[in-house]
């Protein structure tokens, strides 16, 4: 007390600054560096932790993350808690948890795009993580024991979100900085401010200075059976040597695919080391595999520039199918999976008793099944299968391959594929079910659905196709239509930028999208195709979509061919429902066509499909077909595709019949004392 009365003014404000900065440093755990927009795409990202003493624990610590937007999906509540135990910092007291471009490669990776933009906030906290659940609000109440906050915006002005200030006890928002190379960086005096960002490195230069070692390959793709170096290059010579080891195995790529040393060393006085990987060549199909180069055992201060490193590996076994692609389509080499009778209700039925019948088919609840969204990548694989390279996809839209590894998992489009809703869920109103569409739970997890289970039409492969991810984007939710245009009020596609409908190019999807809506309309009550550009605007959710006349055309100009009827027995598998259209195109005309209101008697029963005994080529043909396995007493008959018969044929010794038939689909029927066999031909 008399020391206090004693002092004055000059000696108190130094005390005071004292007993400040020593407060502000006795905390265990800061925030030291976050780096929270980078230039394009959100992959070099990080925020640094500092201890007070190097390799301390950072167990019974969470880091949480606020989104300071306000909008009810911000509104100052938490995205993101991340659970620090069994992480330690480094020797200089640092953890860096980051994007896979940071470098040198942090102790912790996160997903690239993890860091809201705008106004936000992350804190550390000493508690259990089940205190913060995603959508809870900032707080600074001592019973969940805030260690340090940082609020901040990722551009240079903005206003200031006084809330969030208050909810987590902090005075200052700090500003990125409109130059997105920066981060921001605690000074000694516990402020932050932008400056060139410093991943693993003290912010004043002080400390130990790493050595990274980078990983480099010439090539990030090479085929069964060649060999590449893997070149490892330290930032600064070493001063001995030093040896390390690395992995390559990843998911079904083990040790067996390949042969050379993992273990490397870079000689003392060097900076640089080499390894020669030789892809073994099997005769196995095992699809396209990507290995991953990883290091397992680097020491401080020698650290990693790099990690993760992943080289695709192309399997040369794939298998090709019997059939073709939609762009060099066949018609006679995959026959329907349905079952007896499966079509049967059908006939002698009209008008709206026939639209109805067909659901009844294809929304039974007790048949019918659902699968979760993220099953529905699985489902695609195969269904959606190139028929040409077993390892990959065909795009719809693009019509072109690409291997089924180039899924897309994160922001980044570009050369990746996804799942394209061919009725836009923005316009049905069906989006993700968090509690199921998550997780991919196999063929035999499934739930029951029914005609008015809108929802489920989120994950009805039937309308879901492996499209470009760009692609996918760039056909938003617009009306389907033979014009292109983004327009405001008015968004029209017809297909991707080199579509050429005059040479045929880029337009073999038309069909199968057409079908793949018009399913949508019969199946689930809600959806409705219709005539014109329904409410064009991006906020449409009334479950309409145009426009109807011209998928009508689409449908007729390009029929269902074996890769269309494949998929359809692919997805029959998973749903256990299939997409009529496919099976009995002329439905069609029938529902919504110039047959509307005639009576409808063309369900074939596959019993009259049972057999492969005859064939004819080719097929589309423009009216000349030659027969294959025929005998003395076999009968053929063309009927219409509703199933009733134009003419007998007779057949000369050539076993060529010039047909004379008009632009369509028809039935060609083969039956002899013991077997009956129905296929479709398709008159171009």
């Amino acid at each position: 007390m008399y020391l206090c009365q004693k002092l004055d003014m000059r000696n108190f404000t130094f005390l005071l600054f004292v007993l400040t900065s020593f407060y502000g440093w006795s905390q265990t755990l800061v925030i030291n560096e976050l780096d929270a927009n980078d230039p394009s795409t959100d992959d070099e990202e990080f925020i640094e932790l500092k201890s007070l003493t190097p390799n301390f624990s950072t167990d019974g610590y969470i880091l949480v993350f606020f989104n300071g937007n306000n909008t009810s999906a911000g509104n100052d509540l938490s995205y993101l808690a991340f659970d620090l135990n069994g992480y330690t910092t480094d020797s200089n007291g640092l953890l860096v948890l980051g994007n896979l471009n940071v470098s040198p490669f942090p102790q912790v990776l996160l997903t690239n795009g993890l860091f809201q933009n705008g106004t936000d906030a992350v804190a550390i906290y000493q508690t259990s993580i089940d205190n913060f659940p995603d959508g809870t609000p900032a707080t600074s109440n001592t019973s969940f024991n805030l260690v340090d906050a940082l609020v901040y915006d990722t551009g240079s002005v903005s206003a200031v979100d006084n809330d969030l200030l208050m909810a987590l006890g902090q005075t200052t928002q700090y500003f990125e900085g409109s130059d997105t190379t920066n981060s921001l960086q605690r000074r000694a005096d516990n402020t932050f401010e932008p400056d060139t960002p410093t991943p693993r490195a003290l912010n004043d230069g002080s400390g130990i200075i790493f050595n990274a070692i980078a990983i480099s390959t010439t090539e990030t793709q090479y085929i069964e059976g060649e060999s590449f170096q893997i070149t490892f290059t330290a930032d600064q010579n070493v001063t001995s040597d030093v040896t390390f080891n690395i992995s390559l195995s990843n998911g079904t790529f083990t040790t067996g695919d390949f042969s050379g040393s993992t273990s490397i060393t870079i000689p003392n006085g060097q900076n640089t080391a080499s390894t020669f990987i030789s892809l073994l060549d099997d005769p196995n199909d095992e699809g396209d595999e990507e290995l991953v180069i990883e290091f397992l055992d680097l020491v401080e201060p020698i650290v990693a520039s790099n990690n993760f490193i992943t080289v695709r590996v192309v399997d040369n076994d794939f298998t090709t199918a019997a059939w073709g692609t939609p762009l060099n389509p066949t018609y006679d080499q995959v026959t329907s999976t349905q079952p007896v009778s499966y079509y049967s209700s059908l006939n002698g039925k009209s008008g709206q008793d026939l639209r109805d019948a067909v659901q009844v088919i294809i929304a039974d609840p007790n048949e019918v099944r659902t699968h979760s969204y993220a099953d529905v990548f699985n489902i695609l694989k195969i269904a959606d299968q190139n028929p040409e390279n077993s390892n990959q996809v065909w795009l719809v839209y693009t019509e072109e391959g690409r291997s089924k590894l180039d899924q897309q998992n994160s922001g980044i489009s570009t050369g990746k594929w996804n799942r394209e809703h061919t009725f836009p869920r923005s316009r049905g109103g069906f989006n993700d079910w968090d509690d199921f569409d998550d997780e991919a739970t196999g063929i035999n997890v499934f739930i029951t659905t029914n005609a008015d289970s809108l929802r489920h039409a989120n994950s009805d492969a039937h309308a879901l196709r492996a499209a470009d991810a760009s692609e996918n984007s760039r056909r938003s939710n617009a009306n389907y239509s033979n014009n292109f245009s983004t327009t405001s009020g008015l968004r029209e596609y017809n297909g991707p930028a080199n579509v050429d409908p005059a040479n045929g190019i880029g337009i073999s999807f038309r069909g199968d999208v057409a079908r793949s809506v018009l399913f949508l309309d019969l199946r689930y009550n809600g959806l409705d195709v219709v005539s014109g550009f329904p409410n064009s605007n991006d906020s449409n959710d009334d479950g309409t979509l145009g426009n109807l006349d011209v998928l009508l055309q689409w449908h007729e100009d390009d029929t269902p061919d074996d890769y269309e009827m494949n998929r359809n027995n692919v997805v029959y598998e998973w749903q256990r429902n299939r997409n009529p259209l496919i099976d009995l195109p002329d439905l069609v005309d029938y529902i919504w066509g110039d047959k509307v209101g005639q009576v409808y008697n063309g369900a074939l029963s596959v019993e009259e499909t049972e057999t492969n005994r005859f064939s004819f080529y080719p097929n589309p043909s423009e009216g000349k077909i030659i027969f294959q396995g025929i005998e003395a007493n076999t009968k053929i008959e063309v009927l219409s595709i509703e199933g009733r018969k134009i003419q007998d044929l007779n057949i000369d010794s050539s076993n060529t019949v010039d047909l004379n038939l008009s632009k369509g689909i028809y039935l060609i029927k083969f039956y002899d004392d013991t077997k009956t066999e129905t296929k479709r031909l398709v008159i171009k």
